[in-house]
């Protein structure tokens, strides 16, 4: 099923509830005695050091981790306090020994060895990409991205941000993108619960030196959600400041030395991927030669090479360059049908992410107030498309709080048909859902002579004559004749499967497609949002 809602989970949340009023500000502990960690978790090492001068730009540290003829290097960080920290997630189990580097003698020549063990239950490792368009965990399993956008919930007070993660422990989501800098914007003009940098609101700030108190929360919300299963997918940086605080126009220096900290702070999370931006374009500030550099410097700062895109505004970016993983798209016509979203899979041969396609909302912006239908439609031509597809709420509150910016509560009618979508993806091929004759038929995708999605969008047939493409998906075989199918019926907005009786044997009818070898139809409802399901039986 498409959450695991259990006692356990429900209890975990309870947990996290009574535990953040009670958690230390500082949640880094040291773990400089730890033995053991399991793969993909997080071993941390915790040095004392000087904290005199400017510890944040004087201080240098890495540490070298080494198993076999394999070795990461891992650069530290200052957490505060005289405390300096070094995380490790280790891709591989066994033994693996460290040792650090650093320009002050505290710090340097320090060793020791960990052991690796294998993960936990709910440990599948970071999202990776599989089979050029899709995605699946470290350990194999399949990932069938369903995300949600979320801006600055993490900038929220303490109560909101529990309900958000309440509401989330029983959406449909296994993604959220949020940003690491507050926002300022319509809707949202409160100021943040914690601020990055030392100085004095809004905008008096020590861009030299890093508020730790502000990372130690991010970090505990991205550790909530690692519990949840939701990947955290980070916005770096964006638009929506205006200058009041001034984190959307730094210089060079500031904001590589941003960049450099963030990402030695939370790489060694499982569950985080990069987003440079959100709507980059719109950072006037910023010429494309500085994205560039953005998107190298993360890259070779993360030693753990997590997911790395970047998202457009009006002017999308070249996601062809190699360290980008996959395309992070806004565009809500492109997935008005599937003919049109698949483009994008041909131009950059990555997996596509159309991460906004607008909202399910009633704000008066023409990108906040669609239907729950229609956006629920987008994500099923998106899906049979071969690519991904994003969520966000708008609906207007006198207290202000709309999901896609404060979180909070979900209020529309798509997240349960989502829900029903995340379903079908999770009972899909694990080699991921493939358009099949995109150019001519765009309504076929799955896995050829395995398993069919037909999606009829918003026509409405009352019958449907049996066919398959005469045509292999790169992971599939060709139809044969005899193969033999069985079929369901699905209504996409009523939830609904309705199994087919009997099966349906091919037969080739002509050079571009098989039939059922009895000339079988099925029959349909006669009303938009439905889709048929094959799947082989011999």
């Amino acid at each position: 099923m498409y959450r695991v809602i259990t006692q356990l989970s429900q209890l975990c949340i309870a947990l996290l509830a009574m535990a953040w009023m009670l958690m230390s500000v500082n949640v880094g502990v040291a773990q400089n005695a730890q033995a053991s960690v399991e793969q993909w978790g997080m071993y941390e090492l915790t040095l004392a050091g000087p904290a005199d001068g400017n510890p944040f730009v004087d201080v240098t540290l890495t540490a070298r981790f080494v198993q076999g003829d394999r070795t990461i290097i891992v650069p530290g960080f200052y957490d505060g306090d005289g405390a300096y920290r070094i995380r490790f997630m280790p891709p591989t189990q066994g033994a693996w020994q460290y040792s650090t580097a650093a320009n002050r003698d505290a710090l340097n020549g320090k060793s020791g060895e960990l052991t690796v063990g294998p993960p936990t239950v709910g440990n599948h490792g970071p999202v990776q990409v599989v089979n050029t368009h899709h995605f699946a965990y470290a350990d194999g399993t399949p990932y069938k991205q369903l995300g949600t956008t979320c801006y600055v919930w993490n900038h929220q007070d303490e109560a909101l941000q529990r309900r958000t993660l309440e509401t989330l422990a029983k959406a449909p989501f296994n993604k959220i993108r949020f940003c690491v800098f507050p926002k300022r914007y319509d809707w949202n003009r409160n100021e943040p619960i914690f601020y990055p940098y030392e100085g004095t609101p809004p905008n008096l700030w020590k861009k030299d030196r890093f508020n730790p108190r502000f990372f130690q929360h991010l970090e505990r919300c991205i550790t909530e959600l690692q519990q949840l299963g939701i990947e955290a997918d980070i916005i770096l940086l964006h638009p929506y400041d205006g200058n009041h605080w001034g984190f959307d126009r730094m210089t060079a220096e500031e904001d590589d030395r941003y960049l450099r900290y963030v990402v030695s702070r939370l790489a060694a999370y499982r569950n985080v991927w990069w987003s440079l931006a959100n709507e980059y374009d719109f950072m006037k500030e910023k010429q494309e030669s500085d994205w560039v550099r953005f998107g190298e410097i993360v890259h070779h700062q993360d030693p753990f090479h997590h997911l790395l895109s970047i998202h457009n505004g009006t002017r999308i970016f070249n996601h062809t360059l190699p360290w980008i993983t996959h395309a992070s798209i806004q565009n809500g016509s492109a997935v008005e049908d599937a003919a049109r979203a698949v483009l994008y899979r041909d131009v950059y041969r990555k997996p596509v992410v159309f991460d906004e396609v607008k909202y399910e909302g009633d704000i008066p912006r023409r990108w906040g107030n669609l239907s729950a239908e229609e956006l629920v439609h987008r994500f099923w031509e998106g899906t049979i498309a071969g690519t991904y597809v994003g969520h966000g709420e708008t609906y207007l509150s006198d207290d202000d709080i709309l999901w896609w910016s404060k979180g909070g509560v979900l209020k529309g009618q798509s997240p349960a048909r989502l829900a029903f979508l995340r379903d079908v993806l999770e009972q899909s091929p694990a080699a991921g859902i493939e358009p099949i004759d995109k150019w001519q038929n765009p309504e076929f995708a799955g896995q050829s002579s395995e398993y069919y999605l037909i999606y009829f969008g918003t026509a409405a047939p009352k019958t449907w004559e049996f066919k398959l493409p005469s045509k292999a998906t790169p992971n599939g075989e060709m139809p044969t004749d005899g193969m033999k199918f069985t079929a369901e019926i699905l209504d996409t907005w009523q939830m609904t499967t309705t199994p087919v009786a009997g099966s349906f044997t091919l037969a080739k009818r002509d050079d571009y497609f098989f039939g059922d070898k009895d000339g079988r139809t099925l029959e349909l409802p006669g009303k938009p949002y439905v889709a048929i399901r094959l799947k082989r039986s011999e």
